[in-house]
C-alpha cells in the first residue's frame, strides 16, 4: 500500500521514541498493531463481499443465458415437431381420402391397380416435399446416373 523503506521506518521509530518516551511507546506500538490487524480484516471482508457478489452476478447472467437457450431449443423442436405431424396428418389424409379420379364408387379404388397408382403418387408427393424442403434448406443431393 504504501512504500516505505528501512531507513523510513527507523527514523519514525526514532521520533516516536523521543517524542512518546520509553514507557509509552510499547503501547502505542501494540495499539498500532492491533489497529492495523482490525483494518486488514476489515478490508479482506470487503473484498470478499464484493468478490461473492460479483460471482453471485456471474451465476445469475449465466443462468438466464442457460433459461433462454433452452426456450429457444424448445420452441425449435416444437415447431418441428408440429410441421412434422402436420405433414403426416396430411400424408394421413391423402390416403384416407379420395383424390379426384382415383376411384368411381364409396371412396375405395376399384382395383388393384388403382391402389398401387394411389401408393406411387403418394410416394411422389412426399419426395417432392422432400427435394422442396432440401431446396429451402440449402442442401444439395449428388445427381443420380442412369
Amino acid at each position: 500500500m504504501f512504500d516505505f523503506g528501512f531507513s523510513e521506518l527507523f527514523v519514525i521509530g526514532l521520533i516516536a521514541l523521543v517524542v512518546l518516551g520509553p514507557e509509552r511507546l510499547p503501547r502505542v506500538a501494540k495499539q498500532a498493531g492491533q489497529w492495523m490487524g482490525k483494518l486488514q480484516r476489515y478490508v479482506a471482508d470487503v473484498k470478499s463481499d464484493i468478490n461473492r457478489q460479483m460471482e453471485l452476478e456471474e451465476l445469475r447472467n449465466l443462468q438466464k443465458e442457460v433459461t433462454d437457450a433452452a426456450r429457444n431449443v424448445e420452441s425449435s423442436f416444437k415447431s418441428t415437431v408440429d410441421e412434422t405431424k402436420s405433414e403426416l396428418d396430411s400424408i394421413a389424409a391423402s390416403f384416407e381420402g379420395p383424390a379426384s379420379g382415383e376411384s368411381t364408387s364409396g371412396g375405395q379404388p376399384q382395383t388393384d391397380w388403382d391402389k398401387i397408382y394411389a401408393v406411387r403418387r403418394t410416394r411422389d408427393r412426399i419426395q417432392e416435399r422432400r427435394v422442396e424442403r432440401e431446396k429451402s434448406l440449402g442442401i444439395k443431393r449428388p445427381k443420380r446416373r442412369p
